[in-house]
């Protein structure tokens, strides 16, 4: 299924508010704190760099800001591996968000390689307007 940036942005939108509502439910352990503390900054700082992404300068600021929200979304479901395969004490099922992560990471990971594609295509493939591509 292919997603115009508009959906994108609100699959996103509603990834990060279920990851804060998820957290909220998470027990007052270390476990729990430590855990959703991180889970919190990665899955709300994946939407804001896809929304950032949308606004680039330019097409290598676009595939860096891809790049950072691919790198949040992975965490993001690394976290929640964690917390799924831990089976701790009252921590609520994952499930979903799990594969909604997972999901995202692979159209965020495809949209990077097609880009950087586009970018390479443009003889550009180490510097567009000063921008360095990693």
């Amino acid at each position: 299924m292919a997603f115009d940036s508009s959906q994108l942005t609100d699959r996103f939108l509603d990834f990060s508010v279920e990851f804060m509502e998820y957290v909220d439910r998470l027990p007052s352990t270390l476990p729990g704190r430590h855990a959703g503390g991180q889970l919190f900054r990665s899955g709300t700082s994946c939407s804001a760099n896809y929304e950032e992404a949308c606004a680039a300068e330019s097409l290598a600021d676009f595939v860096h800001k891809l790049q950072v929200s691919l790198k949040e979304a992975r965490e993001s479901r690394f976290w929640l591996r964690l917390l799924h395969r831990a089976r701790l004490r009252g921590i609520p099922e994952c499930a979903g968000m799990l594969q909604e992560a997972g999901e995202l990471c692979n159209i965020l990971a495809k949209s990077v390689v097609t880009a950087k594609r586009r970018l390479k295509k443009q003889g550009n493939s180490s510097m567009v307007d000063g921008d360095s591509i990693r």
